[in-house]
């Protein structure tokens, strides 16, 4: 395995997590190489990092699946071999290995949102969950702090209606009234100027009529 140090806990602007910066000793070449991961919770500076199938299994150590344990906490999840990290990064999350295959070649773990995905066994992922939870306790309270929030990441806030606009802005823009005017499902294969809204709509509305829960009476339990 490989050890690194913590040298200090940044802000990521954009980011709701902390990162934490690596120093490692280059293993092929005289001097350091410094990496930022995603911290996660019990993270601190001076800390020792570990990175290999051999780490022990503790908070911030970097392993792959198949040597983590069904039960293990874990965040920052690999979804392809060395792809650096695709699933549970963000602020408060974290993902749980559930299964092993019986060849020991894939691995099955719980997403935050509360699905399951198999990844290959050789994907890695740290120990722990995703420093700075709570992040979303607090309510925003008015649009300007939304939208400084937006601003550090992208431009996607303030969002205009498209029935709003004007006719030369959008296809649903203009009339006397706000109304789309036309079926807002458009083909696949429409030209690009037109394909706004439902694009390949199977269908549109509410979901009704769901399967009802069985029910299942004492005796049968």
């Amino acid at each position: 395995y490989l050890r690194g140090v913590i040298k200090e806990i940044v802000h990521d602007p954009g980011r709701g997590a902390p990162l934490a910066k690596v120093v490692f000793k280059d293993p092929y070449h005289y001097g350091h190489r410094t990496e930022y991961f995603v911290a996660a919770e019990g993270m601190y500076t001076g800390q020792y990092v570990f990175v290999g199938r051999k780490a022990a299994l503790s908070i911030g150590n970097v392993l792959p699946l198949s040597s983590i344990p069904d039960g293990t906490v874990v965040c920052n999840v690999e979804g392809k071999v060395n792809d650096k990290g695709q699933f549970a990064r963000t602020s408060g999350t974290s993902a749980v290995v559930i299964g092993h295959s019986e060849e020991g070649d894939k691995v099955r773990i719980r997403l935050p949102s509360g699905d399951r995905k198999t990844v290959p066994s050789d994907c890695r992922a740290m120990v722990g969950i995703v420093a700075g939870g709570g992040r979303i306790d607090k309510p925003i309270m008015k649009a300007g702090v939304q939208y400084h929030k937006y601003r550090a990441k992208r431009h996607s806030f303030p969002r205009n209606r498209a029935v709003a606009m004007n006719p030369v802005d959008h296809r649903y823009g203009g009339g006397n009234h706000q109304h789309i005017g036309k079926p807002s499902t458009i083909g696949r294969y429409d030209p690009p100027g037109r394909k706004v809204g439902k694009i390949a709509a199977r269908r549109t509305g509410l979901v009704r009529g769901g399967k009802g829960e069985k029910k299942v009476d004492a005796q049968g339990i």
